[in-house]
């Protein structure tokens, strides 16, 4: 058995796409993964399955999403070790930072860097991002509400799907793949 994350993008946000955390449990459980759990309302959820593509499990967690709300949801899953991978190529160092402030976007596959390339990084600051495997480390000192920069690499991104979440909601998930 491999322990997954599933990212779920876009939910419970202002009322749209309303997905319960006790709803998605059972779903995933219904599709027969095994020690399944949730954190927070976001659609961040860990769970077992003796699957090994990830790709295939987010395909099937965006078909039983659909069918079961009548809307669609983009996730990415990722295995625990792709997760601590990820989290290992932070470039922050972990004194620079408050853990609300940084985000890794992540994403469905590797960004595309010559769009990402065309980003004058300058022009936002103090906000600053770094590109990872299929990941993006965006810095906010100010808040993530006030950043230009989020918008910049969203749109820089949005041939893939993309997901963020806070760098204390990435150690949370990471403890609860252990």
């Amino acid at each position: 058995m491999t322990t997954y994350v599933a990212l779920l993008r876009g939910i419970n946000v202002g009322g749209q796409k309303k997905v319960p955390m006790a709803a998605l449990r059972e779903l995933l459980t219904g599709l027969g993964h095994g020690a399944v759990r949730t954190h927070l309302q976001s659609g961040n959820a860990v769970f077992t399955s003796p699957e090994k593509d990830p790709r295939l499990l987010a395909r099937d967690l965006e078909q039983a999403l659909a069918g079961r709300f009548g809307f669609e949801v983009s996730c990415i899953v990722l295995s625990a070790a792709e997760l601590r991978a990820a989290a290992g190529r932070n470039p922050f160092p972990p004194s620079s930072f408050e853990p609300s402030k940084l985000v890794v976007t992540f994403l469905s596959a590797p960004p595309d860097a010559g769009r990402l390339s065309t980003i004058d990084a300058s022009a936002y600051l103090p906000d600053e991002f770094r590109i990872g495997e299929r990941e993006i480390f965006v810095h906010c000192p100010q808040g993530l509400g006030t950043s230009k920069l989020m918008p910049v690499l969203a749109k820089a991104t949005a041939d893939v799907v993309a997901t963020a979440r806070n760098w204390n909601t990435v150690l949370k998930l990471m403890a609860m793949t252990e």
